[in-house]
């Protein structure tokens, strides 16, 4: 295999960008077991009373996840993560003003392998959230147990990052003042099997949590369709019915996520690695659906809000598609 090399001459602004991507790349993949690690050394050496005080610290502080979080001003101002922003570029689109006054639910699309796009925008202050919807807070929901882990819980948190579980959503939906946004990756880790580039399939046909969390608290539900998301790494083959695929499926339904055997690029040359590619992100906010507050609602009735929410996804896919890119006889895959 010809390895294609980086160029030596590179401006330091794209180093810095690198050098980024590295650092969420490892807090995403392996920052969690080193923080593990560390608890046991501590626990089994002369300073193990530092791990015992924070099993107290974590047992008072196990419900802030689900409580809306504690997220921290300066994590999500670091400066690292408008490089990590410029490194794809990640954009934000606005296509409509949302009253701050409603508590919405953004569907976010597609899933991709690492969510690149939904931690750019909503866990970082540098595409440009606040300004485009004053009033507004952005809580980026993600599965229960990465809040187990002892002191990489305290790091999501700082950047914005709840609990996917229904006790977290319905307290960041339940806001006499409004204001709040639940970001929910609506395909889950299924779709990340399906992230390939070009792919368009989203894993949404029996997902319907989401529209009963809306219904229940009068949430505007916001389709959020993420433009290049799945450009940014490549896949190993896993066809329906493949072994890879087998394994994948029951691993996701013992453990609740999966692993998608992703590559791209190193990190000093173009060839092979685990960096993704500089891929453009433009991740369009749609208009919101009016929903209103139903404590009970019906199956009819969560199944007509589902039609409607895929209507308008894809609506919002069709008017902006040509525009990023994607072939005018290109569709959603709706599965």
């Amino acid at each position: 295999m010809k390895v294609e090399f980086a160029p030596i001459n590179i401006p330091l602004a794209r180093r810095i960008q690198t050098a980024a991507v590295i650092q969420w790349l490892f807090s995403f993949l392996l920052l969690a077991q080193c923080c593990w690690g560390v608890f046991i050394i501590l626990l089994l050496g002369n300073y193990w009373f530092l791990p015992v005080l924070y099993a107290l610290w974590l047992y008072l502080d196990w419900e802030t996840p689900q409580t809306g979080g504690r997220r921290s001003k300066w994590v999500r101002n670091w400066t690292i993560w408008k490089y990590f922003t410029d490194y794809f570029p990640i954009h934000l689109i606005k296509t409509s003003d949302l009253d701050p006054s409603q508590n919405y639910l953004f569907g976010f699309h597609p899933h991709g392998i690492l969510v690149a796009g939904a931690f750019g925008n909503f866990c970082t202050e540098y595409t440009g959230f606040k300004e485009l919807f004053p009033g507004l807070t952005p809580y980026l929901h993600i599965l229960p147990f990465w809040f187990g882990c002892p002191f990489f819980r305290d790091y999501a948190l700082s950047t914005g990052l709840v609990s996917a579980s229904k006790k977290s959503v319905s307290h960041v939906l339940n806001n006499d003042r409004g204001g709040n946004v639940a970001v929910i990756v609506i395909g889950g880790a299924e779709e990340s099997l399906d992230a390939h580039p070009g792919s368009l399939t989203l894993n949404i046909l029996k997902r319907r949590g989401f529209i009963k969390m809306a219904l229940k608290y009068g949430a505007h539900l916001v389709p959020v369709f993420s433009f290049g998301e799945n450009e940014l790494f490549k896949q190993v083959a896993n066809p329906k019915g493949s072994w890879l695929r087998t394994l994948q499926e029951r691993l996701r339904k013992m453990v609740g996520f999966t692993l998608p055997l992703f590559h791209a690029r190193g990190i000093f040359q173009y060839s092979f690695g685990l960096m993704p590619y500089r891929k453009p992100i433009h991740t369009v906010v749609g208009k919101p659906i009016t929903v209103q507050q139903n404590l009970n609602p019906t199956l009819e009735e969560i199944e007509q809000l589902h039609q409607t929410y895929l209507r308008v996804l894809s609506k919002l896919f069709e008017d902006h598609k040509e525009k990023y890119g994607i072939p005018d006889h290109e569709s959603l895959i709706f599965k």
